[in-house]
């Protein structure tokens, strides 16, 4: 299962367990085990480098669960929670750009300053005539 642009996890390196769905659907959910759950334990898997590891762990914990009983039957939904599973991990696994510090534009701060202006005039205008006038 491909996460990113260099990253893959194989599915034997993740546990699937069914088990009996909640919520609507009659004498047929009470029979079936249609709920999938996904289970990817980090710190086990061969494939993905240490840093990959460390910033998994950092940001979803050691094991990645992804669950899906909104379908009715157990094959969608193990497609479900399987794309749950890597989107969660895709996004863990993207490395955020540092931010670089910029000034506020001249106009800007014209703004900010002639609004502070205008609401110290209406709560000026506001006041009793004669307090500190």
């Amino acid at each position: 299962m491909r996460i990113g642009r260099n990253a893959a996890v194989p599915l034997h390196e993740i546990v699937i367990r069914a088990s009996r769905s909640s919520g609507p659907g009659g004498q047929h959910a009470n029979v079936t085990d249609s709920r999938i759950e996904a289970v990817f334990d980090v710190a086990a898997s061969s494939t993905l480098s240490d840093e990959q590891k460390s910033r998994l762990i950092a940001r979803l914990g050691p094991r990645v669960v992804a669950v899906a009983q909104d379908a009715r039957g157990q094959a969608r939904n193990r497609e479900l929670a399987l794309e749950r599973l890597r989107r969660r991990l895709a996004g863990a696994l993207v490395v955020q750009q540092p931010r670089r510090a910029t000034r506020p534009t001249k106009a800007t701060t014209q703004r900010r300053l002639e609004a502070k202006r205008r609401q110290s005039e209406r709560k000026r205008d506001r006041r009793r005539p004669g307090d500190g006038d």
